[in-house]
């Protein structure tokens, strides 16, 4: 009998299925929402639409709608604030204080957004003819029901990371998408990271030979991130964390890496496997905090995911990858960036980037610069000093947001589209699957249904565009630098 579209898990043992399926769990209104607004399955063998190099119409000034203002919707506030031709158009967050803060941050910008603070307010948001773009940067549970709805009115949508936390939720932003015609843009930042574009436009270049090996990761210790009072809404970080198991977090590392190597437009991702240690921080973390405080006493006694989650990938065309993600060991900040090919190699985190076309030597400081120089992106060059004024994780949040809005003045495609937001997403209940079966190969769905194997290569070399203007920039404050 041929296989159903979803049916792709190579292994005796469906115990792991449930967890990949159902709706998260951790807010029941969500999980409501989300099955509100399921679109019908489209079990077809192609796309309904391929979104993959699609230019949707020009908009000369893009109208935003903001629904999630914490941390990260703050920040995406005042960027945004920054370019030319952009209206904020409403502001939307349950906490008042999150929405004075973002108001705040833009008071000298002339923006003069509509506030909503009530729980299903979102909706009307998103309902509203005068807005062309959602950015969704709620709590996770959130980002798939509000990305499809805002589709299903009309709109565009970028949505933090992860877009999605169930396979279920991966075919609804890639069905809606494709079914309304509105792109659906995971905000990845790390691929617009300076050292990431400079080894995407040597790859481009052919620097590296043919890729054989790539390596990503987000090692990052938040424990008092995730343990600290009221930082998160409802505290659905920490909760995330023994609700669910494996890499919870796998885009930073594996977006630019896809990239790279041209997955989703000429190779894709086939099947992986998934291990992860036990806990040895975080619960432990959990009971020190409720002997002092009652508001931890529920977070005690859960199962929390392991400290350090491994994966491997193999893609069709034979190439392998590794991720791995842990935010609560004693480790530096890395993400890894490894790209290893034929004729060259580079690495960043947790040193700074190396290159080097030989296996004995690294580039000296000299070379390095050389290499800088000849293969230094059309968009650094243009705005990348702007970008590091504006600040956002040193500069890579701003040059995404640029080219977003650039991408959309000129009907142009964007850069990371539907299928990447699913695939990349994907790995995070895959790799769950996987470390509940003994880490046994899992199947990665083909989120384009064969069309990857004719879709071009991202091309961010600014050949058309990159007339969006920056207004005054001011000197970045101590806000404008997020975790």
């Amino acid at each position: 009998m041929e296989k159903k579209r979803r049916d792709f898990i190579k292994t005796g043992s469906l115990l792991g299925l449930g967890a990949l399926l159902k709706p998260s769990k951790l807010f029941a209104s969500s999980e409501n929402i989300a099955q509100e607004n399921v679109s019908p399955v489209v079990d077809k063998n192609r796309p309904v639409f391929n979104m993959c190099g699609y230019s949707a119409p020009k908009i000369d000034n893009v109208r935003i709608g903001f629904v999630g203002v914490g941390t990260r919707g703050q920040a995406a506030v005042y960027r945004m604030s920054q370019i030319e031709n952009v209206t904020i158009t409403a502001l939307c967050d349950l906490q008042q204080d999150k929405i004075d803060f973002a108001l705040n941050r833009i008071s000298n910008s002339g923006q003069k957004p509509k506030i909503y603070t009530g729980k299903e307010d979102w909706k009307a948001v998103c309902e509203r003819d005068d807005i062309d773009l959602i950015y969704i940067c709620t709590h996770w549970a959130l980002h798939t029901p509000v990305a499809v709805y805002a589709m299903q009115q009309g709109k565009h949508v970028c949505v933090e990371v992860p877009a999605a936390t169930t396979i279920d939720e991966c075919w609804q932003l890639v069905e809606t998408s494709e079914a309304t015609k509105r792109h659906c843009m995971m905000v990845e930042n790390c691929c617009y990271d300076f050292f990431e574009l400079l080894t995407l436009n040597m790859a481009r270049q052919g620097f590296f030979g043919e890729i054989i090996h790539c390596e990503g990761a987000y090692i990052h210790e938040l424990t008092e991130n995730f343990t600290r009072k009221n930082f998160k809404w409802d505290m659905w970080r920490l909760k995330e964390n023994y609700e669910r198991k494996g890499n919870l977090y796998p885009t930073h590392g594996l977006g630019p890496i896809c990239q790279v190597m041209n997955i989703n437009r000429g190779d894709q991702l086939d099947y992986m496997v998934s291990m992860s240690s036990a806990d040895f921080v975080l619960g432990q973390r959990v009971e020190e905090l409720a002997k002092e405080d009652d508001l931890y006493k529920p977070f005690v006694g859960k199962d929390y995911r392991g400290n350090m989650n491994t994966s491997i990938i193999k893609t069709h065309k034979g190439k392998t990858i590794m991720l791995q993600h842990d935010v609560s060991s004693l480790r530096p900040y890395s993400r890894i960036h490894l790209i290893s090919g034929t004729k060259g190699i580079a690495q960043k985190y947790p040193l700074p980037g190396r290159i080097s076309t030989h296996h004995r030597n690294w580039f000296t400081e000299e070379q390095m610069k050389e290499v800088e120089e000849k293969y230094q992106p059309a968009i650094v060059k243009k705005i990348g000093e702007l970008a590091k004024k504006v600040g956002g994780h040193g500069g890579m949040d701003f040059l995404m947001d640029w080219r977003t809005i650039d991408c959309l003045r000129n009907g142009l495609p964007l850069d990371q589209d539907v299928y990447d937001a699913a695939l990349w997403s994907c790995i995070f209940p895959l790799s769950e699957t996987s470390v509940n079966n003994r880490s046994q190969a899992i199947d990665i769905p083909d989120f384009t249904r064969g069309a990857w194997k004719k879709n071009t290569p991202v091309d961010i070399s600014l050949s058309t565009g990159g007339n969006t203007g920056v207004r005054d920039i001011r000197k970045p404050q101590k806000e404008d630098f997020e975790l």
